[in-house]
Parts: C-alpha cells; sequence; structure tokens
C-alpha cells in the first residue's frame, strides 16, 4: 500500500515537472479600465491571465470615481491595460494614489484619432466650448477593434515571453471574429437607405463608428459626460433633428434617459431602444462582450429605422 501510494506520488511530480514551470506560473495580474478592454483582454490572454476592472458593467469612464480597492488592484498589476485620449479623466490620480509599477499601456496607440468641433457650442465646456476636441471612443470602429487587440498581445508577451505564442495565437483567432462582425455591420447599414442613416444618442460616443461605416450621429451633450448641455443646445438640437428628419432616436446604457426623453417629446421621434456607448452590459445582458454590443448596437438601429 504504501510503495504504490510512494510510486503514485513519484509519478505525480514527474508529470508536473514535465509539464514545465511555465504550467504552474500564477496568472498575469492585468487591470483594464474599462469592460470593452477587459473583454478583449481575456480573448487575448485566456487562462494565463487574472483580470481585474475598474469600471464595470453599465459604468461611465469619464466621471467614474476611484475606490481604494481599485487603487489597491493597481498597485498590485502586472500590466495596466487603458483606453487613453483622456477617456479615462481618473487615471492619473489612480496612478498617483497605487504607486504601481506596473506597465501602463496606452491601446490607443497606432489609432488615427478623430478630432472635432462640437455641433453645440456648451456641449463640451469641459474642454472648452466650441473648441476641436480628439474623440477617445475608438473602440466604436472595429478596425480600431483590432489595433487594441494588437497592442494587448505585444504587452502581454512583453510581461510573459513564455505565453507569447499562446497571446499571438489567440489574437488571431479573435481577430478573425471581428473581421466577421465587421462584415455584418457593413451589410446592415447597406440595407439602411441613405436618407434614413441618421440617428440621435445622448453624447458623442459614435464619431468612429460613424467614420467608418456611414451613419450620422446627432447628440446635445459632447464627447463626455461630465457636464449637462444648455437649453439652447437641446433647442438647437430639436430644431435640427426637425429638419434633417432623424430617421430613430436612442438612449445610452450609461447616460441619464431624461434627456432623450425630452427630444423624442419635442420631435414626436419614438426612442428605439438603448445603445451600447461606453461600457458592456451586465452578463445577462444582451452586450455582455464587445462582439454582442456591436450586434445589439447595428440590430437596434437597423431594427428602429427600418420599423418606422
Amino acid at each position: 500500500m504504501l510503495k504504490s501510494f510512494r510510486a503514485a506520488l513519484t509519478l505525480s511530480v514527474i508529470t508536473l515537472t514535465a509539464l514545465g514551470t511555465s504550467a504552474l506560473a500564477a496568472p498575469l495580474k492585468v487591470v483594464a479600465s474599462f469592460t470593452v478592454i477587459a473583454d478583449f483582454a481575456k480573448n487575448v490572454g485566456g487562462d494565463r491571465v487574472s483580470i481585474t476592472t475598474i469600471v464595470g458593467p453599465d459604468g461611465d469612464a469619464h466621471v467614474y470615481e476611484p475606490s481604494p480597492a481599485d487603487a489597491v488592484a493597481m498597485a498590485d498589476a502586472d500590466v495596466v491595460l487603458v483606453n487613453g485620449l483622456h477617456f479615462e479623466g481618473f487615471l492619473q490620480r489612480l496612478v498617483d494614489a497605487s504607486a504601481t509599477k506596473a506597465a501602463i499601456v496606452t491601446l490607443t496607440k497606432d489609432v488615427t484619432p478623430i478630432d472635432f468641433k462640437p455641433e453645440f457650442a456648451d456641449a463640451d465646456a469641459a474642454e472648452g466650448a466650441g473648441k476641436t476636441v480628439t474623440d477617445p471612443h475608438a473602440f466604436q470602429s472595429i478596425a480600431n477593434a483590432r489595433i487594441y487587440v494588437k497592442n494587448i498581445a505585444e504587452a502581454f508577451c512583453a510581461a510573459d515571453s513564455e505565453g507569447c505564442v499562446g497571446y499571438q495565437t489567440n489574437a488571431a483567432a479573435y481577430t478573425k471574429k471581428l473581421d466577421a462582425l465587421e462584415g455584418e455591420v457593413k451589410a446592415a447599414i447597406q440595407s439602411i437607405p441613405e436618407e434614413k442613416r441618421v440617428v440621435i444618442t445622448s453624447h458623442d460616443a459614435f464619431g468612429y463608428f460613424e467614420h467608418e461605416y456611414g451613419l450620422t450621429f446627432l447628440a446635445p451633450q459632447g464627447i463626455s459626460t461630465d457636464s449637462e448641455p444648455s437649453a439652447a443646445d437641446v433647442a438647437k438640437l430639436v430644431n435640427q433633428v426637425k429638419q434633417d428628419k432623424a430617421a430613430a432616436m436612442f438612449i445610452e446604457n450609461i447616460t441619464n434617459p431624461r434627456l432623450i426623453e425630452q427630444i423624442a417629446s419635442e420631435t414626436g421621434i419614438k426612442v428605439g431602444g438603448t445603445l451600447y456607448s461606453d461600457a458592456l452590459s451586465q452578463p445577462d445582458g444582451p452586450a455582455s462582450t464587445y462582439i454582442d454590443m456591436m450586434h445589439n448596437n447595428i440590430a437596434q438601429i437597423k431594427g428602429a429605422i427600418l420599423g418606422s
């Protein structure tokens, strides 16, 4: 009995040794600033990474206030993945508070940013009314999502060279899924008559989607949700909506629906549903992954417009 136990124990040790130290290595500790990035990281990292997300499902990164637990997670991280382009207003405060030694990886590196002048005078008071601002919502373009994924794979390879081949393989497989998704989105847009491709949302989160796929988005609030639009801005948008005959209007999962409901009542356009802009849904919701988010958004847009 004792001999068979020792033999089994010896076999177990030999087996574990044969697997190599990488199989026993602790997961790479990754902090993602918000849910879209966390989903990309999960697809690239697989079982080799442990991910903590700062701004969770349905959360608004523009106005988020970090917690002490966020600072602890940041301090303990091996890699910190962020959007950049001033999307995370809290970021520098959190980095300073945590004194993290982790690599801070900006995923919009190599993205061509979109700059624009807010259409509504007071909408971007925080950036300076009427001034040109940079849209940070680059992930709303699937072409840019591929860049995020490439940057994540490179960051993980730099932090964990033994897992690099796996990260690259995962990134390639996920990129193929993004390629298929992009084809579906483009086909859906093509099915919408050009004169009906005008959509109203709460804030300017869809500039890259507009640029890439040919819809026009109007919004009373600017690229950030940290300031309220003025009554004059809302009145101006209502007038523009009446002139442009916008085909659909949507609330966003991260914003208060009150403003959109007010515009809907003044223009007679029915609210067509919810678009996911700056955050994914809860796990049991319709947009719990990036791919699901894009499927949801284009299905909501197409359904509201072609059903109107």
